[in-house]
Order: structure tokens, then sequence, then C-alpha cells
């Protein structure tokens, strides 16, 4: 066999009995042309597939695993939680203590709903802060991605960016004119979006570092007026912290940036690499939740014990190692050295740093919100992709997600990613 047959076996089987050979869009690696490799494995900051090659790793799961793969100490609390059970329909003793661990370093939580995924998550948000405000309009901004929820599927970042799509058939035009768009970062366009609606909007939701249309910062200030304007004319303010919950800060983008939103939600790190999201807020928002409330919400998988296991097991870690300053050292350094390769082969790049997220662009800066990230040269981050790809460095098959570091990756990782970096930039360069 060749380096690559058991993937592309795999793929060839897959697309047979899968929509486009994948079950998230984005892993067909469409925008980077090429076929996905199948992963048999991953130890720290690496991944190996099927075929037996190793990848340093910037995806991560996506985000989830800020302590790498395989973090011993998760491993065996999964272990433990297994060999107990893997559910049971009852409360547990896990849900309870990952709960108070949320509520203790997440500043706007007081009390908290787990749920199976992000989407469930931020479903389940709007659907309560349009029962305590009495209004059915939502505000959201372009290139914002909140799952696949019917109502945030306009303008949405991420996989729509990514195939190209600014929405999704399938959705009633009845449902996605209940949602406003704006520009991120844009205070003028949310001034005007309340001075029309703002006796109408239920809600904000924001990702507060936009990562699924690349890594995109908030301007000084943006955040605070979202928080003063919403109250001044009694709108909810939603954080979707899923990808910035105990990235960007322990106690997410929140804490860093010093907003308390109304509703969060979270994600991914919670569930320690297992299926976990979350929605929580004041106890006077969520005690309208069921069954203490009258918005209902129910979930047969909610508060899986295992994934509670794993989440209090990471957040344990994160709470007593406080790997922030490392992390985003690491993070600074891997994004300034792209920046500077890029500029050394005549490439136009911008980069940023939020924690362990990062994102570079290859287009002049500053990307401020999603028109701006669309100016990215799609055809030389493919060429790039697939050279660094070659070399062993898996960074995610989209010029539209943040990238993510773990306390897995050395500096010799990152070192090593630059020289990689630094032979893929010039191969694409020479190509055009």
């Amino acid at each position: 066999m060749t380096t690559a047959d058991r993937s592309r076996q795999l793929n060839e089987r897959a697309r047979r009995v899968a929509p486009g050979g994948v079950h998230s869009p984005v892993r067909a690696f469409g925008a980077v042309g090429g076929e996905p490799f199948f992963t048999a494995s991953g130890a720290g900051s690496r991944l190996r597939d099927v075929d037996g090659n190793e990848y340093i790793d910037y995806v991560l799961s996506w985000g989830p695993l800020i302590l790498g793969h395989a973090h011993p100490q998760v491993t065996e609390a999964v272990e433990r939680a297994v060999r107990k059970g893997t559910h049971y329909g009852t409360p547990t003793p896990e849900e309870v203590e990952l709960a108070e661990k949320v509520a203790a370093v997440v500043p706007s939580i007081e009390m908290v709903r787990f749920v199976s995924s992000g989407t469930e998550a931020t479903m389940s948000a709007v659907r309560l802060a349009r029962a305590v405000t009495g209004r059915d309009l939502i505000l959201k901004f372009e290139g914002c991605y909140h799952g696949h929820g019917d109502s945030f599927l306009a303008k949405a970042g991420s996989g729509l960016a990514t195939l190209g799509i600014p929405t999704t058939p399938g959705v009633p035009k009845e449902i996605t004119q209940l949602t406003l768009t704006v520009a991120y970062n844009d205070r003028q366009e949310v001034a005007e979006a309340f001075k029309a609606y703002g006796d109408r909007l239920a809600a904000v939701i924001i990702e507060p570092v936009v990562g699924n249309a690349g890594l995109i910062l908030p301007e000084p200030g943006f955040l605070d007026y979202l928080r003063e304007v919403t109250r001044r004319h009694g709108a909810l303010l939603i954080f979707d912290e899923v990808m910035t919950g105990f990235r960007v800060s322990l106690g997410g983008a929140q804490q860093r940036y010093g907003i308390i939103p109304d509703i969060t939600v979270l994600g991914k790190v919670i569930g320690g690499g297992f299926p976990v999201g979350a929605y929580g807020g004041s106890r006077e928002i969520m005690a309208r939740v069921a069954p203490q409330g009258d918005v209902y919400q129910a979930g047969t998988l909610s508060g899986n014990p295992v994934a509670m296991a794993a989440g209090l097991a990471q957040l344990q870690i994160l709470e007593r190692e406080d790997p922030y300053d490392l992390l985003e050292r690491r993070a600074t350094r891997l994004v300034d050295g792209i920046v500077e390769a890029a500029g050394g082969h005549g490439i136009p790049a911008t980069g940023a740093v939020a924690g362990s997220m990062w994102g570079v662009f290859f287009c002049e800066g500053p990307v401020r919100n999603f028109a701006d990230a669309l100016r990215v040269n799609r055809g030389l981050f493919s060429g790039y992709y697939r050279e660094c790809l070659s070399k062993g460095v898996f960074f995610a098959p989209s010029p539209f997600e943040a990238g993510f570091i773990s306390t897995a990756h050395s500096e010799a990782d990152v070192e090593q990613t630059l020289s990689v970096v630094e032979e893929s930039l010039a191969r694409a360069a020479a190509q055009g």
C-alpha cells in the first residue's frame, strides 16, 4: 500500500454510506482540494492516521482538547466512569459536581443546564430569551456561527462560508425573517437595528471572539456597547462561548473582557472531548427552564456521566495549572512566525491570538468582520494547506476557521511547525 491507501479506501466506502463521506461538512476537505485522512489515534499534540502518518494537530477536535489528545488524567476519569456504566437516564453526582465547577468559574452563570451539543444549547438559549422578554426577533452577526438551528443559518460563517452557501434550503423564510444580521464590530449597524426594531428584539447573540470565520477579535469597547444597548432596550445579551469558554481564559471571553452577558452558551471544552453543551445565567433567568419553570427543554443524554467525568477532570486541571499565559505566548509565537514567513515571500498576511485560540488570514489587515475575512487568498491557502499537511502539520481545512493550541504543544512543536510553514509558503508562492 502507498501511504494514503487506507484513508483513500475508507473515503470511498464512506461516500457510499454518508453524504460526502463525512458527518460534518468541513471534514470533507472540499475547500482545500483533496481527500481527508482517517485518524487512527491521538496522543498529546499529535494525530496518527490509518496509514501511519503523524501530524502536529492544531485542530484539536475543533477546540475541545485544550490539554491535547488522551491526557492521562482525563482518560483515567473516563475509564472509571465507563466501568460504572455509560448512561442511566437519572441524575448523577458527576453532573452536580461539573455544574458547580462551571458556576464557580464562569462569571455570569449561577445556574446551568447541560445538553449534548452547542447547537442544542444555542437553540435553547434563544428560546429562553424569547420567553423572558416576550419578543421574537434576534440579532446576530455576519460570520458568527451558532450551530445549525434554523434561526441561525442566515449569513453564518464556518462551514457555510467554506462551501460558499449564504443560507441553506429547507429553512422557511418565515423563520429567518426573525433573525437580523449586522456586521461584527460595527456599532453603527447595531444602533440602526435597535432604532428600527429595538422594541421587538429579544436578544443579541454573538461569538464574543469570532472563531467560525477565522479568528476575529472584538474592537475595544464593542462588547461594552452591546451590553449597554441591550440593557437600554430591554433585550438580553447572549454570549456564545462554545469556542471561547475556558479557552481564552478560564472564565471565558466574559472574564477576559469584563462583560457579563445575560445568558452564556458553552460547549466543547466542558466535555473533555465528549459531546457536551450547556447554557446558563442568573437564577432568575434560569428559573424559567422546565421543570422549575415553563420553558420546555429536554434531552435523554444530557448530563451523560462519562462526559461529565471527562469535563470535570479537564476543568480541574485547567484551574489548578492555570496554563493560559503559556498558551497565549506559544500561540503568539506561532502566529507571528506565520505572518513573518508570509511577508518574506511577498504574501500579505495578518493574524490574531486570544488565549489558546489563534488565526491567520492571507490578506491585508486589519480583518475586523466577515466581509474583511472574505478577502483572503483562498487559492494560496489551499496550496499552502496541502503542503503543510504533506509535511505533517494539520491545520483546519478551511481559511475560515480558528486554530487552537494545547498544553501538550511544546516549543519544539511550534518551531517544527514554523519550519514547515516556511517551506510550504515558498512552494505555494512559487506556484502562484
